[in-house]
């Protein structure tokens, strides 16, 4: 169902308060969203039987399940909870009968455009009303000139269509704004193009889409440009070979928990089985420059990517200036990090965030309102936040004030909870429902290490 249809008594309120004792335990959070949903769609390419383990079973991955699905996939999660994919092999995705309901997912929307786009096939695309306002234009440019078409609505939107073509054309393409979907769209385009399709980043950005193309047996090159970019290129028409995977708990879901602990006095948490991916720990390399004691244990490989177990102690916290070029390696952490910010003493100064803005809900603003209706003083900018902390948790929303406004973002609704296990005066969200998208659980794993949260 979309989101904008939903009735009043589907709408849920949460409210978060201080807990009396500290946080702790040993936990594991769902598998990363990124990998999730790149695993199935390799998995779809491949021919032969993709078994994966650890898939976050949220439902913006769902709907990467279901469209996979409806194009000609076999994909189904046995009682041993592994997902098994049979796919279709490059070239051989089929018409779906319906229009794909793509939910809140801007990553499986995005990165099935470049799939589509370089297949003869119609596809009609839809989302909730958050996805809905997002434009795809940043997509649609250079997959239009791949040989694809689209029919966006106004503003380059969706609801749209996708003419994809048979005769797809290899492309080189600088990315005009870093963006791990922007290029993962093309490189998929790329599969079935005849000849090289290279991508130019400016700077790096997440690289789970070249790590699982190897995994899966495809040939990725990797060239340092001497003006201190970097082109990624694939081949066209490689075959993809089914594999297992296990996909590690998402870095970005364990950044809740972990500040939550950090802000506890006296809390302890070990968190299991984290993607340490580079290109993914920008947090916790910038909460360790404030001061935070986090320890990484137990390095490994899992699958390609690099994993490891994460100890995290209650921390004082200092401002300090985050650095731009890290941006892109804790893009959708940066609304837990303005949480950790407001709690520690000094300013915490964040600049280069323009891709906060272009999310399916634009993040800045909604966590400079949430953060000022807290108590927090800060400035915001056309692409930037300067957080002033005094050392301690803000006061939280006073009571009768209004809910924090998460315009159905995931992010600002579980930073928001986190912040009230700090604050005095508890903080309220208007709806949770969202959180269900990318961390299933998310609140009974927070009463588990001892946080208080709970229906409105």
């Amino acid at each position: 169902m979309c989101r904008a249809a939903m009735t009043k008594s589907m709408v849920t309120p949460l409210t978060s308060r201080k807990s009396d004792t500290p946080l702790s335990g040993t936990i594991m959070v769902p598998g990363d969203k990124s990998i999730s949903h790149r695993a199935l769609m390799f998995g779809a390419l491949s021919i032969g039987e993709t078994i994966i383990s650890g898939l976050l079973e949220g439902e913006d991955v769902l709907a990467t399940a279901a469209a996979m699905r409806a194009m000609g996939a076999s994909i189904e999660r046995g009682s041993d909870g592994l997902w098994r994919v049979h796919g279709t092999g490059i070239g051989g995705l089929h018409e779906p009968e319906k229009t794909l309901d793509m939910g809140n997912s801007g990553t499986s929307t995005r990165l099935l455009m470049g799939l589509i786009g370089a297949h003869g096939i119609e596809v009609r695309m839809r989302g909730d009303a958050s996805l809905s306002g997002r434009p795809m234009n940043r997509v649609i440019k250079p997959l239009e000139m791949m040989g694809g078409r689209f029919e966006a609505s106004e503003g380059g939107r969706l609801p749209l269509t996708i003419h994809g073509t048979e005769e797809a054309l290899p492309l080189e393409y600088r990315l005009p704004v870093a963006s791990a979907q922007v290029k993962s769209a093309i490189l998929l385009a790329g599969l079935n193009a005849a000849g090289r399709t290279t991508v130019i980043e400016e700077k790096p950005t997440r690289d789970h889409t070249e790590n699982m193309l190897r995994h899966f047996g495809a040939t990725v090159d990797i060239e340092d440009l001497e003006d201190g970019a970097q082109a990624i290129s694939v081949m066209g028409h490689q075959e993809l070979q089914p594999c297992a995977i296990d996909v590690p708990g998402d870095p970005s879901s364990a950044a809740f928990p972990a500040v939550a602990a950090l802000l506890s006095a006296g809390s302890e948490l070990m968190i299991s089985n984290i993607g340490i991916n580079e290109r993914r720990f920008g947090l916790y390399e910038t909460l360790i420059e404030m001061g935070a004691d986090i320890e990484v244990l137990n390095k490994r490989d899992q699958g390609g990517e690099p994993v490891a177990d994460l100890q995290i102690k209650a921390s004082k916290l200092t401002g300090i200036d985050v650095p731009e070029a890290r941006v892109p390696s804790m893009i959708d952490e940066f609304p837990v990090l303005a949480v950790a910010a407001s709690c520690a003493k000094g300013t915490t100064k964040m600049s280069g965030l323009a891709e906060l803005r272009v999310k399916e809900s634009d993040l800045l603003l909604l966590m400079a309102e949430g953060l000022k209706a807290c108590g927090v003083k800060l400035e915001m900018g056309a692409d930037s936040l300067a957080i002033h902390g005094t050392g301690a948790a803000p006061r939280g929303l006073k009571e009768g004030g209004a809910p924090i406004k998460t315009a159905l973002d995931h992010r600002i609704a579980m930073a928001f909870l986190v912040l009230g296990t700090a604050t005095d005066e508890p903080i309220t969200i208007d709806d949770a429902a969202p959180i269900a998208t990318s961390f299933p659980g998310f609140t009974t794993l927070m009463e588990d290490i001892g946080a208080d949260i709970r229906e409105s």
